[in-house]
């Protein structure tokens, strides 16, 4: 039987998702889960999801939930992360308060001022966590899912070597999936590869049977107005490698898009989105809990597109699959530095994850991932350091702001946001700096 531990089990939708595809897999059909959360109302819900998913399939699944991490992760083999730090409180002050001083966002949860207030909201607890596996489960594979995805591994890969992690997101399976789509040629036949940077990878291998598909892409976007209309198509048509994840996502890393009114009717951008998706989750989380009270059926997913259940089924098996993982770059991509966190593709059996080394990427689109590892970089080290102006310094390498803001805007936002998050910033950093400190 293996032991798989979910931190931050109440975000019950994805614990649908991923304990399904788990169970779909027949050598783990008699998996231990053990759901924690610190919120005991979504847990139970969380609880009896995994419980009703388990009896509509048919397997043979142990489900407990727990208050308590550390009894959640005593003896665990896999720990799979997916908290929200401060909730969906500190989530629409990410966005709402830099809106106010006229900075627009789309998500705010992978770079720019969202990402690195959340990284330094989840910092302290992955530090807590690692600790934590330390005493309690060493050995055991901490798979993350908690965005900022290169933040968060980059921080445990500083302070917490000894744990094994690999950081999943589903944002290439999905883009070489809706490709596919597009231009009409059967997904599951197709193979790709992409390397870069969480959220900002590059499609670098696409191929069916064999041949580049490339230019099917060009020719179906060719004097399509609605198309052209996508961030995504316009990067694509700018750089010539398809980035790897929504356009209303990479709107935000870069300075072209979001700095004006122009721009945002252009491209059909919606800023604020995440605050809709918000309290989208929070609705899905209430509908889910009434059905599973009232006795009604959930829906189940369709096929498998989480990398947790494959890698967790590839390891315990030996059954070899390919995946994309965010790790340090040792060695991995030439033209990037050495210590970030880069997502590439990985082959996993009984013998480990092992990252596949990509060369170099194509120059433009190393330049263009560069900006969003030195937000990375300078966050981490104002963690590391507890020196408060690192983090306005981050900010301030974002693309996105310095196309919007002033310096001293900046640093004024800065502050405003250190207020409003308070005791969930690590304790060196909780004191805010005057606008005018350098």
């Amino acid at each position: 039987m293996v032991n798989i531990a979910f931190i931050g089990a109440g975000s019950v939708v994805f614990t649908r998702q991923l304990v399904t595809d788990i169970l779909r897999f027949p050598e783990l059909a008699d998996a231990r889960f053990v759901l924690h959360d610190i919120d005991s109302a979504r847990l139970a819900v969380a609880e009896a999801t995994a419980s009703h998913v388990s009896d509509r399939l048919g397997a043979r699944a142990v489900v407990v939930g727990t208050t308590d991490r550390r009894a959640a992760l005593d003896g665990a083999d896999f720990v799979i992360n997916m908290i929200q730090v401060g909730g969906i409180d500190a989530t629409l002050a990410d966005l709402e308060i830099p809106a106010r001083h006229g900075l627009r966002q789309t998500i705010g949860d992978t770079t720019g001022i969202g990402g690195v207030f959340r990284a330094l909201r989840t910092f302290p607890v992955l530090s807590d966590l690692a600790s934590d596996m330390r005493d309690l489960c060493p050995d055991a594979w901490l798979l993350n899912y908690t965005n900022p995805m290169a933040m968060n591994v980059w921080w445990l890969s500083v302070t917490a070597p000894d744990i094994k992690v690999a950081g999943l997101c589903h944002s290439v399976h999905w883009t070489a999936h809706d490709l596919a789509e597009l231009i009409d040629v059967p997904f599951e036949e197709t193979r790709y590869r992409a390397a870069g940077v969480n959220h900002q990878a590059w499609l670098l291998e696409w191929t069916h049977h064999g041949q580049d598909l490339y230019p099917q892409l060009r020719e179906r976007i060719r004097g399509d107005d609605e198309l052209s209309r996508r961030v995504r198509v316009e990067m694509f048509r700018r750089l010539g490698r398809y980035p790897t994840e929504t356009s209303e996502h990479s709107a935000e890393y870069l300075s072209w898009f979001l700095r004006s009114d122009e721009q945002i009717e252009r491209f059909r951008l919606q800023p604020l989105e995440y605050v809709d998706i918000s309290r989208e989750n929070v609705a899905e989380f209430e509908a889910t809990r009434d059905a599973l009270a009232a006795g009604r059926d959930l829906e189940l997913p369709d096929g498998a597109s989480e990398y947790a259940p494959q890698i967790i089924h590839s390891l315990v098996t030996g059954t070899p699959s390919e995946v994309h993982v965010n790790v340090p770059n040792r060695g991995l991509i030439d033209n990037l530095p050495e210590d970030c966190v880069v997502e590439v593709p990985a082959t996993v059996d009984a013998a480990g994850v092992s990252p596949m080394p990509m060369g170099s990427l194509p120059v433009q689109c190393a330049a263009v991932n560069q900006p969003y590892v030195s937000v990375g970089r300078l966050t981490v080290e104002a963690a590391r350091t507890g020196d408060p102006t690192l983090i306005r310094q981050a900010v301030l390498m974002d693309p996105n702001a310095q196309s919007t803001l002033t310096p001293e805007q900046i640093w004024r936002l800065c502050d405003e946001l250190t207020r409003a998050h308070g005791q969930l910033l690590p304790p060196a950093l909780r004191a805010s700096l005057p606008a005018t400190a350098l």
